[in-house]
């Protein structure tokens, strides 16, 4: 019975110090406000090649890494900012979610939701890694891009429009 108690108390401790590291790994790769954002060049659900340096010295650029097309959550957030989006251009910002699926799901999505703004398509997650997204499953991040081409705003999760339009100034 000791030996049982002993593994239980064990495994108690073990899960605490787990979800303690998931917690801390969870915010752990954020590029941090002021560190120049890595330049990518992605196609997106419309044809267009993109790259984050054609935006410099002009916009902001918000990029959101969401997991997956038609999915609750990323349909969440995302109907949010379109709902929201003449305050981004308002700011002078342009939008663009990323995933790694491929342009057939993304203008799936695109013409279901009516988004005003492009999706990314991530292949192999390469601009996921370098933005610290990445992982078994794509980590839900929001990054604002100065016009300056560094970073305003990083966060996990679903931060507000607000939020995010508040680091544009």
């Amino acid at each position: 019975m000791k030996m049982l108690h002993g593994i239980m108390i064990f495994a108690g401790i073990a899960a605490m110090a787990a979800s303690a590291a998931d917690k801390s790994s969870e915010e752990g790769g954020l590029l941090s406000p002021g560190t120049q954002a890595p330049d990518f060049t992605l196609q997106s659900d419309r044809g267009d090649t993109v790259r984050l340096a054609d935006y410099r010295g002009k916009n902001y650029v918000v990029l959101v890494f969401y997991p997956g097309d038609q999915t609750p959550g990323c349909t969440k957030q995302l109907c949010a900012i379109r709902d929201d989006y003449s305050r981004f251009t308002q700011k002078g910002a342009v939008v663009f979610g990323i995933n790694p699926a491929g342009k057939e799901s993304h203008e799936k999505f695109v013409a279901k939701q009516h988004y005003q703004f492009q999706l990314l398509v991530d292949n192999g997650q390469k601009v996921a890694g370098m933005y610290g997204t990445n992982g078994l499953m794509l980590r839900r991040t929001v990054y604002v891009v100065d016009k300056e081409g560094k970073i305003a705003f990083a966060k996990r999760g679903m931060p507000s429009d607000s939020d995010i339009l508040a680091a544009m100034k």
